[in-house]
C-alpha cells in the first residue's frame, strides 16, 4: 500500500474516536497490552513523560519537547488529533515520522491488527512506542488522548507525570462530575513517580492527593510552587498557566539529574513553535483584517480564548464556528459574545454537527448569523465581509481549524 492507501485504511477500518465517537472507546488496556507484547514492548527502552488534563496538555506537551530539544536531547513527541496530516502525531525533534515507517508499520502488523481488531488510537499509539524505540529517543512527550486511566497511553513508567488541569469534557465516557473526571485523569499517577499538577482546583485536591498518597507519589502543584516569569511564543493568555506546568515539570527532571539550564527554558519556551510545529494555538493567520485561529472547544478552554478576544481593538467581530456533535452547546454558550456576527459550518467528519441546526440553536439565544455548507464557505465570506478594521476568529472545534491552515 502506498502511504496514502495505509491512512486511508487505518481511518476507515477501525474504530476511531474522531470519525464515530463514543463506540470507539475501549474500556480496558488489554489491546494495547497485547500489542506492546507483539512489538516486543518498546514503550520499555525509552525515558517519557506523561501529560493528560482537559485543556493545555497539547501546548504543554510542545513547550516541554521545545525546552528538551534546546537542551541537546533527542526528544519524541506523541500528541492528538493531527490538523492536516496523520504523521503530525509522531515527532522527533519536531520532525514528523517518515511516511515509510507508517507504511512499514502498518505492513509488518496488519495482520495481527486486523486479527485482534485494534482500535485507530490503539495502533498509533503502538506505532508511536516502536518509533520512539526504533530511533532511539533520550526521551518521549506523550499525551494522553482521553481521559488518562484507560487511555492507550497508560502503559508507560514516565520520570513524571503531569495533569494540567481538569474541565467538564468527554463526560459520556469520563463521568460527569469534576471528581469523576479527576479519577479517571488520575489514573495516570504511577507508584513512586511523582506527578505534576497544573492547577490547584478546590473539586479535585482530595481526588489528586489520595491517588498519590495510596501510590505514595510525590505530588507538586506547580500554580502554588511557581513565581518566576517566563515569556514564550504561544500567545494565548492561558499559556501562563500552562508555563508554570512546565517549569515545574523541569524541576522534577533537574533534580533527577537531566542537564537543563536556565537558557534551555528560555529558549525552549520562546521557540515552541519554530522547534516542534505546534499549530492552532491563538494562530493569527493574516492582519488586516486580523484571522486568529484556535482549537479551544469546551467551556474552560473557549473562556479564556473568549476573553482574549475581546481584548482585541476591532470594529467588528466575525466568527467562523462550528462544532462536533455530541458537544454540550448549553455548556459554552454564555461565554460566547453575543455582539459579534456569526458564520456556522461544518467540519468535514461523520461528526460534525449540521450548520443550519447550529444557526437555530443560536439564533433561539439572541445571536445573529448565517450558515454555510462547508468551513471554508465560511471562511471565505468572513473575509469578503470583513474590512482592515475588524477581526476574523475561526474556532469551536480542532477539526475546523484544521480545514483553514
Amino acid at each position: 500500500m502506498t502511504y496514502l492507501d495505509t491512512v486511508n485504511w487505518m481511518f476507515s477500518q477501525l474504530p476511531m474516536y474522531q470519525q464515530q465517537g463514543k463506540k470507539a472507546y475501549k474500556k480496558d488496556l488489554g489491546n494495547t497490552k497485547l500489542l506492546a507484547k507483539h512489538l516486543k514492548n518498546p514503550e520499555t527502552s525509552f525515558k517519557s513523560i506523561h501529560v493528560a488534563g482537559t485543556n493545555g496538555k497539547g501546548s504543554t506537551s510542545h513547550m516541554l519537547a521545545s525546552v528538551l530539544q534546546e537542551a541537546g536531547y533527542k526528544v519524541g513527541l506523541y500528541t492528538s488529533p493531527h490538523l492536516k496530516d496523520f504523521r503530525e502525531r509522531i515527532k522527533i525533534k519536531g520532525k514528523e515520522v517518515s511516511k515509510e515507517f507508517v507504511v512499514d508499520f502498518i505492513k509488518m502488523n496488519k495482520a495481527f491488527l486486523e486479527t485482534n481488531t485494534l482500535s485507530f488510537f490503539e495502533m498509533t499509539v503502538g506505532m508511536a512506542f516502536e518509533y520512539f524505540a526504533t530511533q532511539k529517543v533520550d526521551i518521549a512527550i506523550i499525551e494522553v488522548g482521553l481521559g488518562g486511566r484507560l487511555d492507550s497511553t497508560n502503559i508507560i513508567a514516565p520520570e513524571v507525570s503531569v495533569i494540567t488541569n481538569i474541565g467538564l469534557d468527554h463526560t459520556q465516557f469520563l463521568g460527569n462530575s469534576l471528581k469523576a473526571i479527576a479519577a479517571e485523569k488520575g489514573g495516570i499517577i504511577k507508584p513512586n513517580i511523582p506527578v505534576v499538577i497544573g492547577e490547584t482546583q478546590e473539586e479535585t485536591t482530595a481526588v489528586f492527593n489520595i491517588i498519590a498518597a495510596e501510590v505514595h507519589s510525590e505530588i507538586l502543584y506547580a500554580d502554588q510552587l511557581i513565581t518566576e516569569s517566563y515569556t514564550s511564543d504561544l500567545i494565548g493568555s492561558y499559556q501562563e498557566k500552562n508555563i508554570k506546568t512546565v517549569l515545574q515539570t523541569i524541576k522534577v527532571l533537574q533534580s533527577n539529574n537531566w542537564k537543563i539550564t536556565d537558557n534551555n527554558i528560555k529558549n525552549g519556551l520562546l521557540e515552541v513553535v519554530k522547534n516542534t510545529g505546534l499549530k492552532g494555538r491563538w494562530q493569527v493567520l493574516q492582519e488586516s483584517p486580523k484571522v486568529i485561529c484556535d482549537t479551544a472547544h469546551n467551556l474552560e478552554g473557549l473562556t479564556y480564548t473568549m476573553k482574549q478576544l475581546q481584548q482585541e481593538d476591532y470594529n467588528k467581530l466575525y466568527i467562523v464556528f462550528g462544532v462536533v456533535n455530541d458537544k454540550d452547546l448549553d455548556g459554552i454558550i454564555d461565554v460566547l459574545p453575543k455582539a459579534a456576527n456569526y458564520l456556522f459550518c461544518k467540519p468535514n467528519i461523520p461528526r460534525g454537527k449540521d450548520a443550519s441546526e447550529l444557526l437555530v440553536y443560536f439564533k433561539e439565544r439572541g445571536f445573529e448569523g448565517a450558515y454555510y455548507e462547508s468551513v471554508n464557505e465560511a471562511y471565505n465570506a468572513a473575509k469578503n465581509q470583513a474590512n482592515k478594521e475588524d477581526v476574523i476568529y475561526v474556532g469551536g472545534s480542532t477539526f475546523v481549524v484544521a480545514e483553514i491552515i
